[in-house]
């Protein structure tokens, strides 16, 4: 069975200029098609956050349901989706029943049937090929009910326990363990934050109330021969272990992720135990350039980039250090990306920093934004920033677990961004 892994589309991104990321995710989608084709992939798992918010728009929605259209031409002969912590669940589910017509098995949240997570996928000869544990993200209903009074130690160990026990019980299913008996093999999916992952700046963080890495390999039982993830941006292992990693994004969708590794990872079973696993690069068709130091090294950066290797004009995120005025950074540096407009452009401009101060200031300084710039879970994280880390870590705690409930109930009012 040759199964591809891949996460974290985030269809309908807007990124620093407001403008949404199709072009970018268009041409992914078209290489996957290529790729699942050209691979001779039987099926193809994305695990999680399809969507980058819980109200994607048209065009958004447009992308995931011709791309799963065009699926139908390849060979591959089931699809699996289950729901990120950026999905609607509801969105999701609206069209289960239609696309489980084509062999698309969409889990958009847990199902009131625990046994509706565990899919029987068949080989090309009829017989049982595959069982996926088809997990979403685990949202604060479906694994515990908030306990008043308990500290924040105590909610993260019983989230722990409830993602653990959530596992343990599917991998104890009569038909889990049936079919793995057989020699079928047994893939499971995800979409948390596990301990000792490197989350990126921004929205990879606090997928869990509290923030903490949660879920480490040990909570996967061993009947999994392969466990999926997403959430985490950059791909890597979970507790060292080959068989537990996340695929990562195949679109940079931040400037701390721009010199990741974009792949999808091709799974081949031989009956059960752990797969032959391979990295397949998806070419990046935008680079995310960061030009960081004095205005002298900045401007001969910008001048000798060459984006000779990319399909669309570089983004850059500028930060000078420097004594000069503000302004004559901004005339000097302006006049440097004029003459490689054709190759780079900064949507956002320039930010600048005097040079005499504390470099790790000056590198973790925020530039003034517009208020419609800025995130939600961004505008908070400005207001919590001084506080005791404890503190600032309670009252997020209590805003993310708010945000999520007001999130499910209205998506339309938080525009669908919760992380």
């Amino acid at each position: 069975m040759r199964v591809l892994h891949t996460a974290d589309w985030h269809l309908g991104q807007h990124f620093l200029t407001g403008q949404e990321r199709t072009t970018e995710q268009q041409a992914f989608l078209d290489w996957l098609l290529l790729t699942v084709q050209a691979q001779a992939i039987e099926v193809l798992v994305i695990a999680g956050d399809i969507f980058d918010t819980q109200s994607p728009s048209y065009t958004a929605q447009e992308l995931y349901y011709t791309f799963l259209v065009k699926m139908q031409a390849t060979g591959c002969r089931d699809i699996v989706v289950v729901g990120g912590n950026h999905d609607s669940p509801t969105m999701l589910n609206a069209s289960r029943q239609l696309l489980r017509r084509l062999r698309i098995h969409v889990v958009g949240g847990v199902p009131a049937d625990p046994a509706e997570q565990i899919l029987h996928l068949n080989a090309a000869d009829g017989r049982p090929g595959l069982v996926v544990c088809a997990v979403p993200f685990l949202r604060d209903r479906d694994i515990r009910l908030a306990v008043p009074g308990e500290t924040l130690d105590d909610r993260q160990i019983r989230i722990r326990q409830s993602i653990a026990e959530h596992y343990a019980a599917l991998a104890a299913h009569e038909a889990v363990l049936r079919l793995r008996e057989q020699d079928v093999p047994v893939l499971a999916t995800g979409h948390l934050y596990a301990a000792g992952g490197e989350a990126r700046e921004g929205a990879e963080r606090d997928v869990h109330i509290g923030g903490l890495g949660l879920v480490g390999a040990e909570h996967f039982p061993a009947a999994f021969d392969y466990v999926a993830l997403g959430h985490l941006h950059r791909p890597q292992l979970v507790g060292g272990r080959a068989h537990i990693r996340y695929s990562g994004s195949p679109v940079p969708l931040s400037f701390t992720e721009a010199n990741d590794k974009q792949q999808v990872l091709l799974l081949e079973f031989a009956g059960a135990g752990a797969p032959v696993i391979t990295s397949i690069p998806v070419p990046v068709t935008r680079r995310l350039q960061r030009f960081h130091g004095t205005l002298e090294e900045v401007e001969a950066d910008i001048l000798a980039y060459d984006n000779a290797a990319f399909q669309h004009v570089a983004w850059a995120d500028v930060l000078v250090r420097s004594d000069e005025t503000p302004a004559e950074v901004q005339r000097r540096v302006q006049a440097v990306l004029q003459l490689q407009k054709q190759h780079v452009i900064a949507p956002k401009g320039v930010r600048h920093q005097r040079a005499t101060e504390a470099p790790d200031l000056a590198e973790a300084a925020i530039p003034l934004a517009l208020l419609h710039e800025l995130t939600v879970d961004e505008v908070f994280g400005r207001r919590v920033a001084g506080l005791p880390p404890e503190r600032a870590a309670a009252l997020t705690a209590t805003f993310r677990e708010l945000r999520q409930l007001l999130g499910e109930s209205d998506p339309q009012a938080w525009g669908g961004e919760a992380s």
